[in-house]
């Protein structure tokens, strides 16, 4: 068994998860990965693979303040925002603003695409910026603030599609894997309630604050800085160096934004294994989960099944093959005596 005190912070925090959520530690790990990054996770899948219960242990053991909102079809912007209400203090009435769930730390929004789109709306400002705007007054939102989203496949019922600006601002999106029978076994065997023991606190707030710092000092080799520039830039409908499989399967390709995120999850990954540098393999790891989101396919290449994490995955084993390559001819050759 592995000694817990030989472990990173990141790596305790992903062990604390897995027991929580069995079977799924690729999703736990790019989870953690995207916390301690300081960016915003949208998970996908079906009602009852364990999204909840990850949020909700997750918030336990960081320490954070949290709040959960279960977002239905009559869910208005001010139920997450908050509002004024009229209340007499002193004989005199005036208006109160009554601060709504999204003044947290951490922010667990169920089935955020059962909601409208105005109501999905009421979180980018919150998501992008830190902050609220009401009745023309920007209160800040308490610091770190970190937004976890659950969502059901778009092919349910009852559901509305997240704006692509409201895509963009998730660090990343997770698609949740099925659950196999060996963990079907092991939950009926340790779980006779369903629910999984409460977590202890690992880390607090301050602690979160000086391990997202730490992130910013994982050093980033240039060839890989490279490879995340050249990979995002290569998402475009029409540009110089894609595959020619590709073309006519990207309607609109990923914004800055994607090579910003894609940096600092691989450096969150790095930081998670204790390593001091980002390497080839954890810009691989993230890749899926930071562009898919990002690519709006045509009509013809969904209509063909063609799947958008797929298509970041090639781009990017064909841009890593390029990199490797340049950085070998710039290599310094030995002189043979």
């Amino acid at each position: 068994m592995t000694d817990p005190t030989q472990l990173t912070p990141g790596q305790q925090l992903v062990d604390v998860l897995d027991e929580a959520v069995f079977g799924k530690h690729d999703m736990v790990r790019m989870v953690v990965a995207s916390f301690l990054a300081g960016g915003h996770v949208l998970l996908e899948g079906l009602p009852g693979l364990g999204k909840t219960v990850l949020a909700r242990t997750m918030a336990v053991a960081t320490g954070l303040d949290h709040k959960r909102i279960q977002f239905t079809p009559d869910l208005m912007p001010a139920d997450i925002t908050g509002t004024h209400l009229l209340h007499e203090a002193d004989g005199a009435r005036q208006f109160r603003f009554v601060p709504g769930p999204v003044f947290t730390n951490f922010l667990l929004a169920d089935e955020i695409n059962r909601a409208s789109p105005k109501t999905q709306a009421a979180l980018l400002e919150a998501m992008s910026e830190g902050s609220v705007t009401h009745a023309g007054e920007t209160r800040p939102i308490p610091s770190p603030f970190f937004l976890l989203a659950t969502q059901n496949p778009i092919e349910m019922e009852g559901t509305n599609a997240l704006p692509e600006a409201q895509l963009d601002r998730f660090a990343v999106k997770i698609d949740v894997p099925p659950t196999g029978e060996e963990t079907l076994l092991r939950i009926i065997d340790a779980r006779t309630d369903g629910n999984p023991p409460p977590p202890a606190a690992i880390v607090d707030k301050a602690g979160v604050v000086a391990h997202r710092r730490a992130i910013d000092r994982v050093f980033v080799p240039r060839p890989v800085k490279l490879a995340i520039a050249r990979v995002v830039a290569r998402t475009a409908p029409v540009v110089d160096g894609q595959d020619e499989g590709l073309r006519g399967c990207i309607r609109f390709g990923a914004s800055p934004r994607a090579a910003i995120w894609l940096a600092r999850i691989a450096r969150a990954l790095a930081y998670i294994d204790g390593r001091q540098g980002v390497g080839f393999e954890d810009v691989e790891e993230a890749v899926p989960h930071v562009l898919s989101h990002r690519l709006i396919l045509t009509y013809a290449a969904r209509l063909d099944g063609v799947q958008a994490s797929d298509i970041a995955r090639h781009l990017y084993r064909e841009t890593e093959r390029e990199v490797l390559g340049i950085a070998q001819e710039l290599a310094p050759r030995r002189s043979v005596v």
